[in-house]
């Protein structure tokens, strides 16, 4: 699972589900990550083996994503914009769940992963993705918590 940052803050119980039999490439999700800019928001990812290959960080008008090899590339040369018009958290949450259903093999292929590309099972994708919604609205309003706590400022 990819690894929490110095100062940062993370709200509710981490997730992790596997997306091959073989469990070597895994989803993870944490309900809220307060970044040290008072924003924040669910970040989930998909990582090889543990290292860090997706970053999907659903923070709203400051939400982005990461392809590529988070790990290797870092996150400024991994970084990716959300669509047009897809600025909120749940349209970016949504937008980014369907692009891993769709699009995951062909995503780790182009991070220089095509073994583990051609591992993937799509129940376990189908299963891990529905499950990070579920988990978010098993783990209740952390966003509010967070704010209360001044971890992250409206």
């Amino acid at each position: 699972m990819a690894s929490m940052i110095d100062g940062e803050s993370y709200l509710g119980r981490v997730m992790v589900r596997p997306l091959s039999p073989s469990g070597d490439v895994t989803l993870y999700l944490w309900p809220l990550r307060c970044l040290n800019n008072k924003i924040g928001g669910p970040t989930f990812g998909v990582d090889v083996r543990g290292e860090e290959i997706l970053r999907f960080d659903a923070h709203g008008t400051r939400g982005h994503w990461h392809k590529g090899g988070y790990d290797k590339l870092g996150p400024g040369a991994s970084t990716q914009e959300f669509p047009e018009g897809v600025t909120g958290t749940a349209e970016q949450l949504s937008w980014s769940l369907a692009h891993i259903s769709r699009s995951m093999p062909a995503l780790l292929a182009e991070a220089g992963y095509p073994d583990e590309s051609a591992s993937l099972d799509e129940d376990m994708i189908s299963a891990a993705t529905k499950d990070v919604l579920i988990h978010l609205a098993n783990e209740g309003d952390v966003y509010s918590q967070g704010v209360r706590q001044g971890l992250i400022e409206e």
